[in-house]
């Protein structure tokens, strides 16, 4: 890993563009029962092109953002198609991709007053949700490696933040984390990596990358600088761009490809 931008980090011109005569992977909505909110939750899978239950796969965890849900990623980033462009060109390994609601209450839709303290409090709670209801169910449905290093997490501004909180706080269980424009849901720096030598051991990649006109970049510039400062490997992308889906889908692109 380095600690700056590496120098392709310009995405390929019709990245994320539908392509005629490529093989195609599925995308489909789920229901898991998630003991940590007592109710049955949504999530969408995305899986590649030829799954066969017949080979084990790895697994990417992809958040939202906070006026979002499960449904975000697939409205307004087109994942589905980033992703089988990626395989046709023979620049992905193969995973499957979940898309969970990072909001975890029982109404757990993006209405109302989205800022709101239960809904705040939701995003942390969905930690407890993903660990111990959604993984499981995702490993129990199907045919997935289990182990650490085939389990990555990344999102966008809050689900960026989640990331960021929740994979540095189970390395044992993700060894690639992903944070596109991180929100200040994001912990504080020394709260995130409390043992800066065991994260730079345990990480396989951990990714950073915000828009240079993003009014929330100080979170990722405080992120980076401490990150750096304690000696902790992790590519830093600072890129032409705002708080918005140029910036999140080029995350995604540019992740994806790296990880596993």
């Amino acid at each position: 890993m380095n600690e700056s931008s590496p120098k392709d980090t310009i995405p390929t011109a019709g990245y994320d563009t539908e392509r005629e005569g490529i093989a195609r992977g599925e995308i489909s909505t789920i229901e898991y029962p998630s003991t940590t909110v007592g109710s049955t939750r949504k999530a969408m899978v995305y899986t590649p092109p030829g799954y066969s239950a017949g080979r084990e796969y790895s697994v990417l965890y992809l958040l939202h953002g906070i006026g979002g849900d499960e449904l975000e990623w697939y409205n307004h980033g087109k994942p589905q198609i980033i992703l089988d462009n990626l395989y046709a060109d023979r620049k992905l390994k193969p995973m499957i991709v979940v898309l969970p609601n990072g909001r975890a209450m029982r109404n757990d839709r993006a209405e109302g007053d989205i800022f709101a303290p239960d809904k705040l409090q939701a995003f942390e709670t969905f930690e407890a949700d993903l660990l111990h209801d959604l993984i499981p169910y995702i490993e129990a449905n199907y045919s997935v490696l289990t182990d650490r290093m085939h389990r990555a997490i990344a999102g966008l501004s809050m689900g960026g933040g989640q990331s960021l909180n929740i994979g540095l706080n189970n390395l044992d269980r993700f060894a690639w984390i992903g944070a596109f424009s991180p929100a200040p849901n994001t912990k504080l720096p020394e709260l995130l990596v409390p043992e800066p030598q065991r994260a730079a051991e345990l990480l396989s990649l951990l990714w950073l990358s915000c828009g240079d006109l993003d009014n929330l970049k100080n979170v990722s510039d405080r992120t980076h600088a401490y990150l750096s400062q304690q000696s902790v490997p992790h590519i830093w992308v600072e890129e032409n761009g705002d708080h918005d889906w140029p910036v999140w889908k080029n995350g995604l692109y540019q992740f994806s490809k790296l990880i596993f």
